[in-house]
């Protein structure tokens, strides 16, 4: 409701005074019947979307339990030797006793969904909307498709327990930095980052240490937040050991504590 004054006028948590005084309050213009329709895309608008999607997300994984997110590029095709690698980490993931996170897409984000999809896991997508892609790969069994980059980036934090980043391009790299600046800068956790792949991963670290390191950009702390391996198994190991060491851990599937045993 808009209230008038000698000051001006408020209009909720917004004052307005001199020429930004408008001529209308907001009851009026919602109850008009016809007018112009541009202002379903205007930015106020569009942040009653960006809450709708905050609200499905949260209310669609608030109950999905350990989980890992698993990034890697889209455009790696099944005939490489990455893909089994992939289709092996959500595989050892599942069996682990946790949910496999990806983008949703093809390339590893469809071999790790695939390997969690077949150890009977949980296989979580979390799709963007983009003039190239626009489904899911089917070994998703549970999938939420965004509009917004960012909303989408908080779910992939918010509901893991930890990173395993495959080679891939830019939006592997924008999520892998993503994750170190909110661990540096204290914002998230007991966030183990896993970087899978040495010859892939080998370049930008020697740059991190000495371009970044060496140089004092980082510290010697920041550096160590990543871990790097070539071994599937060392890779869910560096996941599950921090969790236990933190007490987070998942409970061990029957089946996974078999395995283990033989």
């Amino acid at each position: 409701m808009t209230k008038r004054s000698s000051k001006g006028t408020r209009q909720g948590p917004v004052i307005r005074r001199a020429g930004q005084v408008q001529a209308t309050t907001t009851d009026q213009r919602l109850l008009q019947g016809r007018g112009d329709t541009d202002w379903v895309h205007a930015d106020p608008w569009r942040v009653m979307r960006i809450q709708a999607e905050f609200v499905e997300g949260f209310g669609t994984l608030a109950e999905l339990g350990p989980a890992v997110s698993v990034f890697g590029s889209a455009r790696t095709p099944r005939t490489h030797p990455l893909y089994a690698q992939g289709v092996a980490i959500g595989a050892a993931l599942a069996k682990a006793g946790y949910a496999t996170i990806t983008g949703g897409g093809p390339g590893l984000m469809e071999a790790a969904n695939k390997g969690a999809a077949e150890e009977d896991g949980v296989s979580v997508g979390l799709g963007i909307e983009l003039p190239f892609e626009d489904k899911f790969n089917k070994y998703v069994t549970l999938g939420i498709n965004f509009r917004y980059f960012f909303v989408r980036k908080v779910m992939f934090l918010k509901y893991a327990q930890g990173f395993i980043v495959l080679p891939g391009g830019y939006g592997t790299l924008d999520e892998l930095f993503e994750a170190l600046t909110l661990v540096q800068t204290k914002k998230v956790t007991s966030f183990p980052i896993v970087l899978f792949g040495r010859d892939h991963w080998a370049g930008m670290l020697d740059w991190i240490e000495k371009s970044l390191r060496d140089e004092a950009y980082i510290s010697a702390d920041d550096r160590a937040m990543l871990h790097l391996t070539d071994d599937v198994v060392e890779a869910v190991a560096i996941i599950t050991e921090h969790a236990s060491r933190n007490g987070i851990g998942p409970a061990i599937r029957p089946d996974a504590a078999a395995s283990a045993q033989q």
